[in-house]
């Protein structure tokens, strides 16, 4: 990808990516050019030929691959991890009478993604009626990605320190962030 334009939402899992995936490869955002793009606008970029490559996530990866022809050049299996979190503010947090909501939020939250996970035509037809995508792109896309939960355990939290610091490298972070100073685990019990 040296020397090409790349189109990414700047800030995103997808930017992350690309950054441990330049630096997997000895290089950095100065070997490419990226362009910070929404989806939306990355797709009409993409398809026109404007950039050479775009950095995205389901469903718009199933998007391009269906409806332009795109092909995936790499997943970044192995570099980034792909999670997403739900978050509170520390205040919140601090409120003993929020907390019983906070729980109860994330067990519907996660019985969801697992009737999901176990209802993918389902969950898939559903999704595609509410956001106007094609069937075939939001079946692909829940095929390919089990939103599950998963344990806070230092693995993940060694995983995102290393995506916060590519991020601090690259100067799109105005400085280091420990990751783990965001982590609360209190309801992690309640979701197994």
């Amino acid at each position: 990808m040296k020397g090409k334009n790349i189109a990414v939402a700047k800030g995103s899992s997808a930017h992350g990516q690309v950054l441990l995936t330049l630096r997997a490869n000895g290089l950095t955002t100065k070997d490419v050019t990226l362009n910070y793009l929404q989806p939306s606008d990355a797709y009409g970029a993409f398809t026109q030929g404007k950039v050479d490559a775009w950095a995205v996530w389901d469903p718009y990866t199933a998007q391009a691959q269906h409806e332009a022809k795109a092909r995936v050049l790499n997943t970044g299996e192995g570099r980034s991890n792909g999670y997403g979190f739900q978050v509170a503010g520390r205040k919140a947090l601090d409120d003993k009478g929020k907390n019983p909501a906070l729980k109860e939020y994330l067990i519907r939250y996660y019985k969801a993604q697992k009737w999901a996970d176990t209802h993918r035509e389902e969950w898939a037809k559903a999704w595609a009626a509410e956001t106007g995508l094609k069937y075939e792109v939001a079946l692909a896309a829940v095929n390919r990605n089990g939103d599950l939960p998963v344990k806070i355990d230092d693995t993940l939290i060694k995983s995102e320190q290393e995506l916060a610091d590519a991020f601090t490298e690259d100067k799109t972070l105005p400085g280091k962030v420990d990751f783990a100073k965001f982590v609360d685990t209190r309801f992690q019990g309640d979701l197994a």
